[in-house]
């Protein structure tokens, strides 16, 4: 990482950056409070996938005005792992990793009721419907392939690389905890803040955010394909 991102600190970026993510957060958790329905066939309307390219593309311009002046190779991380197949072996454990601890922490959670996380947000459907394949297909590739491109660039990209002048723990820990807060959870903010801990820790492991994102895109991709295969 170059010198400029990596160990100067850039306050008035970063508070720009924490006011973007609370921001983010805040408006996830309002919507929760409002008691905003989410429609159970959220994936198969082409109207979310549109909603969720406006959000994204509005969240990717907000980044770079936030980075605008840096290298973005460098504060963004878009270099190329050292090597690829040490890479992708850390991306597949942290993968597990995250699984063994959702698998946990749901073994918790049924001590205390029905609790189910994945329920809560809402974003997965509950079976295959042949008859609207289109509108799904378009909703997959936004979640699959959009989704986390935007957020690990937010987080693991810009947000990491402003905080890192502050201590590795305290990034990949923060930026884990806010990743979680931007989805508005109650009962999947922990599973969610571990899997933000969980993928800066890849980040930082490999010096670089696409593992981060083919992590991220398999997770959100295996969530849907099993869903609509009945095997959520």
């Amino acid at each position: 990482m170059s010198e400029s991102v990596a160990t100067a600190r850039h306050p008035g970026r970063l508070v720009a950056w924490l006011a973007f993510v609370l921001a983010l957060a805040l408006l996830s958790y309002g919507a929760r409070l409002a008691d905003t329905e989410t429609p159970d066939d959220l994936a198969y309307r082409y109207s979310s996938s549109v909603a969720a390219l406006i959000q994204y593309g509005l969240m990717l311009g907000i980044l770079l005005l936030i980075a605008r002046g840096l290298s973005w190779r460098e504060v963004f991380a878009l270099r190329r792992p050292a090597r690829w197949g040490r890479a992708i072996g850390l991306a597949v454990l942290a993968l597990v990793a995250i699984y063994a601890a959702a698998l946990v922490y749901e073994q918790a959670l049924s001590l205390f009721g029905d609790f189910d996380p994945t329920e809560e947000q809402g974003l997965v459907p509950d079976g295959w419907d042949s008859s609207r394949a289109g509108a799904f297909i378009a909703f997959f590739v936004v979640v699959t392939f959009i989704a986390p491109t935007v957020e690990e660039l937010t987080y693991r990209g810009l947000g990491l690389s402003l905080l890192l002048p502050y201590g590795t723990v305290l990034a990949v820990v923060a930026t884990g905890a806010l990743f979680g807060l931007a989805h508005g959870l109650v009962v999947g903010l922990p599973i969610l803040t571990v899997f933000g801990i969980v993928v800066g820790w890849l980040r930082v492991r490999t010096n670089s955010i696409y593992p981060s994102i083919v992590l991220h895109a398999a997770f959100n991709g295996i969530a849907l394909l099993a869903s609509v295969s009945g095997a959520a």
